[in-house]
């Protein structure tokens, strides 16, 4: 993911410099939280930049777990503790003590929701802008994106174990939004994270996250139409594989997740602020053009 990334980032690096001149005024700063096997130093703190300088608003990439690791820690440490570590971030950036916009990619946008539905007495999440999020999970296992590297090694040796083995669950951060559509109940049990971000277990769903996502002021779903990584693709916009199916897709509006609204997904849309948006390109390969029609009039 970190190749797609920094691919793209090398066609929008000339848009950066010409807009480098551009002052920053007082508007609503943004964070950016990077990928799986991803880092900050680079590409994204240079799409960071970027977005700044378009937008006309400060803003900063979110190391994911301990600073200088995100790329080690985005595949070793479990969500629920990137999650937990990036509340701790957030809360004492005094920069964002008003709010804050946030623009997350691929598994960022696990992180970026845990910000959203978990994170207690933290500053209010105004804007949202997720670029290819695997919000209803995916249904091949990590294994089947990842095929080279000493990560990749590592990981798909102990996912051999089993995506649902607790061991897995609390050391590959990725199986924490598995879902194998013939293994649902494995997947309410056994699955550490999405399960509880989509209130999805009927006997423990939290008021509380679903009011904290529902009170975004926008919420803006990129998808990727070529998009070879999430597995189905209309994932980012919380569609996935029909239950007991294999190539069946149920959009959002017909799962159970936006009919019930067991996140506030339906109310947001109901209230206009949900854009689903699709661009062509494999995972992550947003163009200058869609960059600033789709990203950043969300952080002005």
């Amino acid at each position: 993911m970190a190749d797609i990334l920094r691919r793209h980032v090398l066609l929008l690096t000339v848009a950066a410099v010409l807009f480098s001149t551009v002052p920053v005024s007082n508007s609503i700063p943004f964070i950016v939280l990077h990928g799986l096997g991803d880092k900050c130093s680079g590409g994204v703190s240079d799409y960071a930049t970027l977005l700044s300088n378009l937008s006309g608003s400060p803003g900063s990439c979110l190391e994911i777990g301990h600073g200088g690791h995100g790329a080690r820690d985005s595949w070793f440490m479990p969500l629920t503790l990137q999650a937990k570590l990036a509340c701790n971030i957030v809360k004492n950036m005094t920069e964002l003590s008003q709010g804050y916009n946030i623009v997350a990619e691929s598994q960022g946008n696990m992180v970026a929701r845990g910000l959203i539905e978990f994170c207690d007495d933290a500053p209010p999440v105004i804007n949202y802008v997720s670029l290819g999020g695997p919000h209803a999970g995916v249904a091949a296992p990590p294994n089947k994106w990842c095929h080279a590297g000493p990560f990749c090694a590592i990981a798909n040796f102990f996912l051999k174990i089993g995506v649902y083995n607790d061991f897995v669950q609390d050391h590959i951060a990725p199986s924490g939004f598995v879902k194998i559509p013939d293994e649902k109940t494995k997947y309410l049990e056994h699955s550490k994270y999405l399960p509880k971000l989509n209130n999805e277990r009927p006997d423990q769903r939290n008021s509380t996250f679903k009011d904290r996502f529902a009170s975004l002021h926008n919420l803006v779903l990129v998808m990727f139409l070529n998009d070879t990584i999430l597995v189905p693709r209309e994932t980012s916009w919380f569609g996935f594989i029909v239950d007991g199916g294999v190539d069946t897709i149920a959009v959002a509006q017909l799962t159970a997740l936006y009919i019930e609204d067991w996140i506030g997904l339906k109310a947001l849309d109901d209230a206009g602020k949900v854009k689903f948006v699709s661009v062509p390109g494999d995972h992550l390969m947003i163009g200058f053009d869609d960059t600033v029609k789709y990203v950043v009039p969300y952080l002005k």
